[in-house]
């Protein structure tokens, strides 16, 4: 994995920046779709694809524990998975062609891929975080010696 850069957030994955291109291109792309479908398809196609970048958020606070972070990781390709379903959908009702289903499917294929790679890595972004106290820590439990 040389040449790759440490993430310190999951802003910093190239998976979750794809992920909130893909986004950005549906909603633009929904934005032309027939106003009936607002509450339907439109919805459906913006949800799934907003879903895959979440997930992936949720996945980076998780990855203490190497099992919900794939859990999550596995949402989020759920969930481009699904975005591929809409695409389908779009392209057989006359909403997109030809080119632009094929082009939103490949971009779907690419962060199937990448978070697949992360899940048969998932050793390498879990794991116990390092601590670092900036200040003193809070108390969590109130003090019982009260004088009366």
């Amino acid at each position: 994995m040389s040449g790759l850069n440490h993430a310190d957030s999951f802003r910093d994955l190239l998976v979750y920046k794809k992920g909130r291109e893909l986004q950005r291109e549906i909603f633009n792309l929904t934005r032309s779709f027939p106003k009936d479908e607002t509450f339907a398809l439109s919805s459906q196609i913006r949800r799934s694809s907003r879903s895959i970048g979440a997930n992936i958020a949720e996945a980076w606070a998780k990855r203490r524990y190497e099992k919900h972070f794939i859990s999550k990781l596995t949402d989020s390709d759920g969930e481009q998975m699904e975005t591929q379903h809409w695409i389908e959908t779009a392209l057989e009702c006359g909403y997109i062609n030809e080119s632009t289903s094929k082009s939103l499917h490949q971009k779907c294929l690419e962060i199937g891929r990448m978070l697949g790679g992360m899940m048969d890595k998932a050793d390498l972004f879990c794991g116990e975080p390092p601590h670092t106290l900036h200040e003193e820590a809070a108390p969590y439990l109130a003090d019982n010696d009260t004088d009366d």
